[in-house]
Formats: structure tokens, C-alpha cells, sequence
């Protein structure tokens, strides 16, 4: 488990970047998310942000919850804007019009702008290599306009367009590993990452912002609306998505794994599907069935970190 370092709570500025006043649910795990990022990159920063969750509840015309500079983009061009912008700063410093900053440059999206609308333009900026680091907060449907399934909900997840009923147990497709995919772009840095574990996803997003290259943070994002939960159990929700296997924190650094929250003995995995309404309707069978995936993938992970 994450330890507690009472020298690491030092070196957390007190200041907000994504400040407080914003309209998201009541225990709404992706806001704190969002604003741990915020803290670990400072004000140093350009953030290119996708229409969704974040976008609506962050700036309600004429206000702003940024206290950096913020740029709404459509929910398929994030990193095409964020590689924009990077490329544009770099073209004006080599003529001498601005000085390097070594500014970060931020794309921003749920897991609807990153693993399914915007998976294109992530994808080319990986492949040209831009100096930028993607955060995707991912809590896994199309929450903003409904609870809508997206490529990124679980395998037996009841939304507003996978509903389980008596034909079909809900969502019936996997969840896409989209840690894996940007691995496969040989990008320098990915990590998996959960606002219960601040400590953890505030080192990774400092060090994905100090590698030269593209960088590709996936942050578990607790919706208790979206997983009908009450709002005071968001964190204990992402330690057993961590503490069962579902979602292993790991990093992936020119290569390497490591798992950087270390499950010795893994919880069964009921332990954090019973609590949420959107997997009530599973059948011991199910159960079963994502109890044996999720194990196998754990261990192929850990396998991974041997290499």
C-alpha cells in the first residue's frame, strides 16, 4: 500500500491551479484527480482540454476554475490542439520571439475523448513524437451526457446504452487496455494512476513531466453517479479497484514495468463489484468469469515486470 511520507505532504504546494467552486457531483473522484495534477505540474503549464465531465463543471461561461492557461477543444482533436500548441512554442523559441520556459504542454479527456473520439489524433501525436504529456481520467462511460458506455467500461457494467437485462448481463465487451496501447507507440513514459493513492499519481505526473517526449498518464476516475455509490466511498472505491486487481498501479519507463502500489494477495474481486449498483444484476457465474481475467491479467503484468 502507498505510504504515507509526511516529507512528501511538505512538497505539495498549497496553491490551486484548478480551483475550488467548480460544479461536479458530490464525491466526484475525477475533480480531485484533476486537481492533483494541477498541483504536480504548477502554473508552468498549457492545458488542452476535451469537451466532457471536467469541461462542463470547470467553466460555466464568463467563469473559470483555471488558474493556467486553459484551451476548450472538441472532444476528438485534444492532442491534435496540445501538439499545436507544443509544436507552434517550439517554432517561436528556435526564431527567438519567446524564451524556453520549459513549459509542460497538458492534453486532457475522459475515457470517451481518449480511448474512442480522440484515440486517432492521441495516436499521431504519439507517433511524431511530441514533447507533451496526456492525462485520460477515466471513469468509464460517457458520464457527461448520461452514462453512456464507451470502450472503456467494464465487461458487465450496466449504462444507459449497455443495460443488463435478461438477454445481455450488461456491458459485453473488455475493458480496452488503453495503458497498453500507448506502449505499443514505444512512447518514454505511461502509467496507470487513482486519485485514492495521491501520492503516487502526483510522483508519476512530475516525472512523466520531466521526460522529453510524449508521456501518457490513465488516472481511474470514481464516478459515484455513473457507479452508483455513495459519495463518501469514491476512495475506498479506487483502493479496491487497486486492492483486487482491477486496476494495478504500474509505470512503464522506456520499457520497463513496475508496479508502484504492490498487491501481494489480491482481494477477490466482489469485494469491489458488490458495492456498485451498475454490477448488482451479476450472476455468480460472471463473477467468476471477471474474477479469472482479472487474475490472469495481474499476473501477466507482474510477469512483465521481471523482464
Amino acid at each position: 500500500m502507498e505510504r504515507f511520507n509526511v516529507y512528501a505532504s511538505r512538497l505539495i504546494t498549497k496553491k490551486e491551479y484548478f480551483s475550488p467552486g467548480h460544479r461536479a457531483c458530490q464525491g466526484c473522484a475525477e475533480a480531485l484527480a484533476v486537481r492533483l495534477v494541477a498541483k504536480a505540474l504548477g502554473q508552468n503549464v498549457i492545458v488542452s482540454s476535451a469537451t466532457g465531465c471536467m469541461e462542463i463543471v470547470s467553466s460555466p461561461l464568463p467563469f473559470t476554475n483555471w488558474r493556467v492557461p486553459w484551451i476548450h477543444v472538441a472532444f476528438e482533436n485534444t492532442s491534435a490542439v496540445a501538439s499545436g500548441v507544443e509544436g507552434g512554442t517550439k517554432a517561436l523559441i528556435r526564431k527567438g520571439k519567446l524564451p524556453d520556459k520549459g513549459t509542460v504542454f497538458l492534453g486532457m479527456g475522459g475515457d470517451g475523448a481518449t480511448t474512442d473520439i480522440g484515440l486517432q489524433s492521441l495516436s499521431g501525436a504519439f507517433e511524431r513524437g511530441h514533447n507533451f504529456l496526456y492525462v485520460c481520467y477515466d471513469n468509464e462511460a460517457y458520464m457527461n451526457t448520461g452514462i453512456q458506455r464507451s470502450s472503456s467500461t467494464p465487461f458487465g457494467a450496466a449504462t444507459t446504452t449497455s443495460p443488463a437485462g435478461k438477454l445481455k448481463p450488461g456491458q459485453v465487451t473488455w475493458k480496452k487496455n488503453m495503458g497498453e496501447i500507448a506502449v505499443a507507440h514505444n512512447i518514454p513514459y505511461v502509467a496507470t494512476a487513482c486519485s485514492s493513492y495521491p501520492f503516487d499519481l502526483i510522483e508519476k505526473v512530475k516525472k512523466a513531466a520531466r521526460i522529453h517526449g510524449p508521456a501518457y498518464v490513465h488516472v481511474l476516475s470514481v464516478c459515484p453517479t455513473g457507479w452508483r455509490i455513495p459519495p463518501n466511498k469514491a476512495i475506498w472505491i479506487g483502493r479496491q479497484a487497486v486492492e483486487t486487481g482491477v486496476f494495478p498501479l504500474y509505470e512503464v519507463e522506456n520499457g520497463k514495468y513496475r508496479i508502484t502500489v504492490d498487491v501481494p494477495e489480491l482481494k477477490p474481486v466482489l469485494d469491489y463489484l458488490k458495492p456498485q449498483g451498475r454490477f448488482r444484476h451479476l450472476t455468480p457465474e460472471l463473477v467468476d468469469q471477471i474474477q479469472e481475467r482479472v487474475t490472469r491479467e495481474y499476473n501477466q503484468l507482474k510477469a512483465k515486470t521481471a523482464l
